[in-house]
């Protein structure tokens, strides 16, 4: 399995492809990471260095891989967090690329756009995500707050939920993963997941940790996106969810505020708890 991964990258810690190429590579894949910035941190720390990537060299790397004559062999795209608006473009045209060499490939979109009910990217870019690269993908993995910002509203019930991922699908994506979920249905001592693909409906259901960790939405993305290559959502959301709880509980359990993707690795492979979607 061979993945093109759009993303940013940090020096310390582990956003973007920092969180998505190594648990990746566990499980197996062949990554062709591609950075669209380059920083020494999280700016969530309160400050950082480092430089945002200008768009041609995006479509250098692309085009670099292309003259190897790879790019037939590329199974999926990935792309997570981008720097400016120009930089967008330079990912859906390699999308492009990568379709007219392999048409069966598919696209996975992490659109990031913000979460808690701020907007953090720059100005441009979910306007981009919404209006171009959503109906260029194939897999989507908002958060809740992404899914309402996308489609225009508030999203207070499991049914309103499951309309706009409707909506969104109506727009291109076949398959969307909500990766963290609160309704009126949800307990207050849980996080719930939905997806949906083809008409169907899955939750998935997991205890609410006491704290987010920056990265879990970039691993997780590159996950489902892994399983869903092999299998159908249902499963993919299954694999994808417990493996990330379990790396979530093991960052938790050693006090450490950045995610242990190498001391936490076997979680990928083989979660120590596996949680059931169910039909909803």
């Amino acid at each position: 399995m061979n993945i093109l991964s759009i993303q940013s990258w940090v020096a310390y810690g582990h956003v973007g492809n920092a969180a998505a190429v190594f648990p990746l590579q566990r499980l197996g894949a062949e990554v062709w990471a591609v950075n669209t910035v380059q920083f020494s941190n999280h700016p969530g720390h309160g400050g950082f260095r480092g430089q945002v990537f200008a768009p041609g060299l995006i479509r250098d790397c692309v085009q670099g891989i292309e003259e190897r004559g790879v790019l037939g062999q590329c199974d999926a795209v990935l792309s997570g967090y981008i720097g400016d608006a120009g930089t967008g473009e330079a990912v859906l045209e390699a999308v492009a690329r990568v379709k007219a060499a392999n048409p069966a490939a598919l696209y996975c979109c992490d659109p990031v756009i913000g979460d808690e009910g701020r907007v953090y990217v720059r100005a441009g870019i979910a306007e981009m995500l919404r209006d171009a690269a959503v109906p260029l993908a194939d897999l989507l993995t908002p958060n809740q707050f992404e899914l309402e910002w996308l489609t225009g509203g508030p999203i207070a019930t499991l049914a309103e939920a499951k309309r706009a991922i409707e909506a969104l699908q109506a727009r291109g994506p076949r398959c969307v993963l909500v990766t963290s979920l609160r309704t009126a249905e949800t307990p207050a001592d849980a996080i719930d997941l939905l997806a949906g693909e083809g008409g169907r409906f899955w939750r998935l259901r997991t205890p609410r940790l006491e704290r987010g960790f920056n990265g879990a939405g970039d691993a997780i993305a590159a996950l489902f996106l892994f399983h869903r290559l092999r299998g159908e959502a249902a499963g993919a959301m299954a694999a994808s969810t417990s493996a990330i709880h379990g790396l979530l509980r093991r960052t938790m359990d050693a006090g450490s505020k950045e995610l242990l993707l190498v001391a936490a690795q076997e979680e990928f492979v083989a979660p120590t708890i596996w949680f059931e979607p169910e039909a909803v």
